[in-house]
């Protein structure tokens, strides 16, 4: 299948990509480079371009006969939502609606939509599935939402047959070490603390110690960036036009910052300088999902099932490369 990924110079997209690729699909990325890596992107596989440019994204779709769209790209830090809002509903929504019509002038019918655990906000009841209350307390987590009401819209007038990820902690890096996380701006516990291992960061900052949890620290779900790119394969094969789907991609079970944190010590074999600070806002005390829908529809079977084995490959990536993709290449990102 011919696929535009969005973002796809980023993470997560970036990582699908290869996913797909080595999978025998034909995805071209589609990014603007402000937070993605053109170097993690396989050669000949980058289209320069912003989701606010709807006349880029038409003539890309066009261009390559696109036959399904995987929609990444996102502004994602939920302190700079809080922030800056404005920035989140021209990035999140406005283009998300700017895919959506290059989409309908292209006739491209499946899109795959990264959506985020944050549409759920801090509901009572833990694992969340597909049917929680999606009630978001941040300007994320409410951009987020707010794209997949109108991509609903769009498919119930036009015919779009779509599926929403929402996803937890995207953690981990490829096997073979050779790409991984770096971001100009990180805010993912795994690589922070990782960064304070090596000296790029004089410690990691833990963000409360009196949340109600098993040891005071936050509790997160994290999966592997190879499992959710297995995800997104499986969505893309089985998506129809006219029918849409929601997963959750999530382990069931929670993992602590503390746990995180000591999961990180034992693999690099040190202690990793750490402080405490306040809370902050908008975050939950706990976040984890279940996963029985995608694997019961889909047939799902994430391969990393315990945050030691995905720190494992983070720290492979990481060490290897302590710069990220600058180290790789001998130069600066981009």
């Amino acid at each position: 299948m011919k696929m535009l990924l969005t973002g796809g110079a980023g993470y997560v997209g970036s990582g699908c990509l290869r996913y797909l690729l080595r999978n025998g699909h034909d995805p071209i990325a589609f990014d603007n480079l402000s937070e993605g890596n053109k170097e993690a992107v396989p050669e000949g596989r980058l289209m320069v371009g912003d989701i606010q440019d709807p006349d880029a994204l038409t003539q890309v779709m066009g261009d390559h006969g696109v036959e399904a769209v995987m929609h990444f790209a996102a502004v994602a830090s939920v302190p700079e939502s809080v922030r800056d809002p404005e920035l989140y509903w021209r990035v999140n929504v406005v283009g998300t609606k700017n895919v959506l019509d290059a989409m309908r002038k292209t006739a491209v019918a499946r899109i795959i939509f990264s959506s985020s655990a944050a549409t759920y906000g801090c509901p009572a009841e833990m694992p969340l599935t597909e049917d929680s209350t999606q009630s978001p307390e941040t300007p994320y987590g409410s951009t987020k939402l707010a794209a997949e009401w109108v991509i609903r819209e769009y498919a119930r007038a036009y015919g779009l047959g779509f599926t929403f990820l929402r996803y937890f902690n995207a953690s981990g890096a490829d096997p073979d070490g050779e790409h991984g996380e770096d971001r100009r701006h990180e805010s993912h516990l795994i690589p922070l603390a990782l960064y304070a291992a090596l000296g790029r960061r004089d410690k990691l900052t833990i963000y409360g110690d009196q949340w109600d949890t098993r040891d005071g620290t936050c509790v997160r779900d994290y999966i592997h960036i190879q499992d959710l790119a297995q995800a997104h394969q499986l969505a893309a094969e089985a998506i129809e036009p006219g029918v849409g789907r929601a997963y959750c991609l999530g382990s069931g079970r929670g993992t602590t910052v503390l746990e995180v944190l000591r999961a990180c010590e034992e693999v690099v074999g040190r202690p990793i300088p750490h402080q405490y600070a306040s809370p902050r806002s908008g975050d939950p005390a706990t976040l984890v999902a279940s996963a029985d829908r995608i694997v019961r529809e889909l047939g799902w079977s994430p391969e990393y099932d315990d945050v030691k084995s995905i720190v494992e490959t983070a720290w492979r990536w990481h060490s290897r490369y302590p710069q990220g993709y600058a180290s790789k290449t001998g130069g600066t990102k981009n």
